[in-house]
């Protein structure tokens, strides 16, 4: 079973590698994660990112999910020798946790990065606020309130595109 899941896992893996509109890449900044985008066409795009989140009560890390669905907004050609300027937007949904502790909400995206010219790399600054309750729970017991530190959500994504 292991082998065939394994074999499974590496179909996929070089399936998605080979195929067109997809990339995939990484973000820091309030926390580590890993980013998997897929380009529909030049306007829209979905995205997921799973990593670790530590902007949380104490500063501890959370495990993190979120996925979005992008709109791109406009292209600027501030620099046209380096490459395209663009500000995309969109929204999805937030989710993470660890022991005793989880979040969830609805989340938006503002993009702002550059694609680069003769290169397959697109580098972008990026706020991802999410709207929505952290709940605490024990044996017996929870509490939830607005998770008000999921609205500084900042980071610094690089992907590379297929």
């Amino acid at each position: 079973m292991k082998k065939l899941l394994l074999a499974l896992a590496f179909g996929l893996l070089a399936w998605s590698a080979s195929a067109q509109n997809w990339a995939v890449g990484g973000r820091i900044g309030s926390g580590f994660q890993a980013v998997g985008q897929y380009v529909f066409n030049t306007n829209n795009y979905v995205e997921a990112r799973f990593g670790m989140y530590f902007a949380n009560a104490g500063s501890t890390l959370t495990a993190d999910f979120s996925a979005f669905y992008n709109w791109n907004v406009c292209n600027m050609d501030w620099t046209p020798s380096a490459g395209r300027w663009f500000f995309d937007a969109g929204c999805g949904l937030n989710v993470g946790g660890k022991s005793h502790y989880a979040y969830v909400g609805v989340a938006g995206m503002a993009k702002l990065g550059i694609a680069f010219k003769g290169a397959p790399v697109k580098l972008s600054f990026d706020w991802s606020p999410s709207f929505g309750p952290g709940i605490a729970y024990w044996d017996g017991g929870s509490h939830s309130e607005f998770n008000e530190r999921a609205l500084c959500n900042f980071g610094i994504t690089c992907v590379y595109c297929f």
